[in-house]
């Protein structure tokens, strides 16, 4: 049976070349990079090459970029020190964050007792800066978490216009770009950002790695302890062929951007038109222009009945798509994103996200189509 994988924004392909980068560091430059020997050395200067690549991708500098393994771990330590180290007595966040973030300041906020305010969302998953310089305007010591692509959605928020706001009020901001790094362009000594996190399988890397970028001048303090690996920051024997893999694919991914980024978006534009057409009545959960270019979520004119058993039928017929992020896609309780967007009754009806890589074609789509038809 055909297999199509139209579910990018859960994870994506690796990259051959990346593969090939990792294989060679595993068979030949294995060692330590903390040992003092001609293997450590080289392992250390592969570990230091790759950080130096992901600065100048982003344009920070290599010393603000921390390997973790991935942004939910660099999400909890970031949020974990805002409060703790940097003394915030308040977090601003939506109701449509990634659970990485809201369920890391539930449990911060039970031991820290701190407050949290949630932004006002738009029936189109927007948020309301208005609302954001209004809560900024009291004074309170205050870290601003918010993802730039909302993972469910693609709905983008502006991030220049938002650290504005942040830098203006004296706030910290932090936001989780997973879904953007190595997909479009930053620059991070132009946007005034405290914190930004990715992992690499977002953007067609191994699994398990990721960094946070922490601006030059904060002061924290490590999420645990035992070594002096990542500047005492992040113990643990670094994973130097994940690193490396890493800084590959963000150096593939930036290299092929434009080219990619047209691509992608015709295949979403081709697959929004080619439901539409078959399925009258299917709307776009977000405005779909201003949606990232390779996330579609689509509210689909079935029956409620059908809801549950969608996912189940096109995975029979060989295609994977998903209802909301990956990391709750065993719950039957609807998303929490559309959740928030969504009336009660069309909570009720199939929502399908649709996400897409330079790896999909147009047949995918139909394949997509047909498989639906079939319902």
């Amino acid at each position: 049976m055909k297999k199509v994988y139209l579910d990018n924004a859960a994870t994506t392909q690796m990259r051959p070349e990346v593969i090939q980068e990792m294989v060679k560091i595993m068979t030949e430059d294995y060692g330590n990079p903390s040992s003092t020997h001609s293997f450590g050395r080289t392992a250390k200067n592969n570990l230091e090459l790759s950080r130096k690549a992901i600065a100048k991708h982003l344009n920070c500098t290599a010393q603000e970029i921390i390997f973790t393994s991935g942004a939910t771990e660099a999400n909890n330590w970031i949020l974990r020190t805002a409060v703790k180290d940097l003394k915030v007595q308040r977090i601003i966040t939506t109701k449509i964050e990634h659970h990485a973030v809201l369920h890391a300041i539930e449990k911060i906020q039970k031991e820290y007792g701190f407050s949290v305010e949630y932004l006002r969302i738009k029936p189109n998953g927007t948020i309301d800066l208005s609302d954001l310089t209004a809560l900024l305007s009291d004074g309170i010591p205050t870290l601003v978490s918010l993802m730039h692509v909302n993972n469910e959605t693609g709905v983008v928020i502006d991030l220049q216009a938002t650290a504005k706001i942040c830098k203006q009020y004296h706030a910290y901001f932090h936001s989780d770009t997973v879904q953007s790094v190595g997909k479009t362009t930053f620059d991070l000594q132009q946007l005034p950002i405290d914190f930004l996190t990715a992992s690499a399988h977002k953007f067609h890397g191994p699994k398990g790695i990721g960094f946070a970028f922490i601006r030059k001048g904060l002061l924290i303090n490590p999420l645990f302890y035992g070594g002096e690996q990542e500047k005492g920051l992040r113990p643990g024997t670094e994973s130097v062929h994940n690193i490396v893999g890493m800084a590959k694919a963000l150096e593939l991914s930036y290299g092929h951007l434009t080219t990619e980024k047209n691509y992608i978006f015709e295949l979403k534009e081709y697959a929004f038109s080619q439901l539409q057409t078959h399925f009258p009545g299917t709307t776009a959960n977000g405005n779909f222009e201003a949606t990232f270019y390779n996330i579609l979520n689509v509210l689909l004119p079935f029956s409620e009945e059908k809801t549950i058993m969608i996912l189940f039928h096109l995975d029979m017929k060989g295609i994977a798509v998903s209802r909301g992020s990956a990391c709750q896609s065993g719950s039957i309780k609807p998303s929490h994103v559309l959740a928030e967007m969504l009336s009660e009754e069309a909570i009720k009806q199939p929502s399908l996200r649709i996400s897409f890589s330079h790896f999909n074609t147009k047949e995918d789509i139909d394949d997509l189509v047909t498989a639906l038809q079939s319902l």
